[in-house]
């Protein structure tokens, strides 16, 4: 069973110089699972939300690489908040987590990096049906 706390904020390796910086990751190295799918989400305003959903199978690697907005995340029965504010740190996202995307700022833009293809299977997209599911996984 996933705890909140499977997510884990990650700092990207970052080369500083004169001429500006650069954040990267390397699947397998700072993180297990392979790079199948990248997208990005912005022009998010700032009263929306976003997600919405648990994953079954998908992991993930978001990186606010502008901006700033809140991760929330609830595994059934903990809670967790984490604010992205900075394009040098990233979150891993497990699968059976609730998450949801809240205050985003005027220029926020998320990236994700995923484990996998789209797949809507992979998807919880009720919470009253994630509550279900995490009951059922107990049992």
């Amino acid at each position: 069973m996933a705890h909140v706390d499977d997510c884990r904020p990650v700092e990207l390796r970052t080369v500083y110089d004169h001429r500006g910086s650069i954040s990267f990751v390397e699947s397998g190295v700072d993180f297990e699972f392979p790079i199948k799918r990248a997208y990005w989400t912005y022009d998010v305003p700032s009263r929306a939300s976003r997600a919405g959903h648990a994953h079954l199978n998908l992991r993930q690697l978001y990186v606010a690489i502008s901006g700033s907005f809140q991760v929330h995340m609830d595994d059934g029965v903990h809670q967790r908040v984490v604010t992205l504010s900075h394009p040098s740190e990233g979150l891993l996202m497990v699968p059976g987590i609730w998450r949801e995307l809240h205050g985003f700022s005027s220029n926020a833009c998320l990236l994700v990096l995923a484990s996998e293809l789209f797949d809507e299977a992979d998807y919880i997209r009720e919470h009253a049906d994630f509550m279900k599911w995490v009951q059922g996984s107990k049992a």
